[in-house]
């Protein structure tokens, strides 16, 4: 049974969210501050934590670093942040969704549900060196650095594989704007996102089978990109 941890200081919504997990046949544990979810992670280590960013002790990316450290947990944010800053702030230091108050429980109950899935079928200590992703669209061959499309070898420039490779490498994880800059251009572009527009369209009209309407390759505005095997 999943093991889902929440973090929020508002008890009535603590209260609310327990009760709608544990109805669908979540394990449930809840905790006020970081101070109580670190130590809760450390003695009935969680699958999932759904976390809220304002807590009395210490900011909320903060404890998703700390976790980080040692945990490999899915960890869904949910805030009453809704500035671009502190999404990518939290995404840049391991947080895997990023929704904002008010919110439909359907929607976190379904992307609660996503994280968890990609964290048991994809965890990222799986070996990459015999990796090959293989979607209806086309393949990709990370050990080769090859990409086939309908059994035609597909080429792509050097950034454009250091993109795809990176997302790829990360199934279904929302990968923010800022780290991708930085990871293929390098620190002192971390705010040039048009650099990303630009490849990612390449990238689509290379791969997707409708570019204009991606399946795999997927734009999280404000925030980032993902793969979505």
């Amino acid at each position: 049974m999943t093991r889902v941890l929440v973090v929020e200081d508002d008890a009535q919504l603590a209260r609310a969210l327990v009760i709608n997990l544990q109805a669908r046949q979540y394990t449930v544990e809840s905790a006020p501050d970081g101070a109580t979810a670190l130590a809760l992670s450390v003695t009935a280590p969680p699958d999932a934590l759904i976390l809220d960013l304002g807590l009395p002790d210490m900011d909320g990316v903060e404890l998703i670093k700390a976790l980080r450290r040692w945990s490999r947990a899915s960890v869904l944010v949910l805030s009453a942040r809704n500035g671009s800053e502190d999404k990518i702030r939290a995404l840049d230091a391991g947080a895997d969704d990023y929704m904002t108050k008010p919110f439909s429980m359907d929607e976190l109950l379904a992307r609660l549900r996503a994280a968890t899935r990609r964290a048991a079928e994809a965890p990222l200590s799986a070996p990459v060196t015999e990796a090959r992703i293989t979607t209806d669209a086309f393949t990709v061959d990370l050990v080769a650095k090859r990409v086939r499309r309908a059994d035609r070898e597909v080429r792509l420039t050097p950034t454009e594989w250091h993109l795809l490779e990176i997302l790829i490498r990360n199934p279904g994880r929302l990968i923010s704007q800022r780290h991708l800059l930085k990871e293929i251009w390098g620190p002192s572009h971390g705010t040039k996102t048009n650099y990303l527009r630009v490849y990612m369209a390449q990238l689509r009209r290379k791969l997707e089978m409708d570019p204009a309407h991606p399946r795999y390759l997927i734009t999280e505005p404000g925030m980032g990109y993902r793969f979505e095997p």
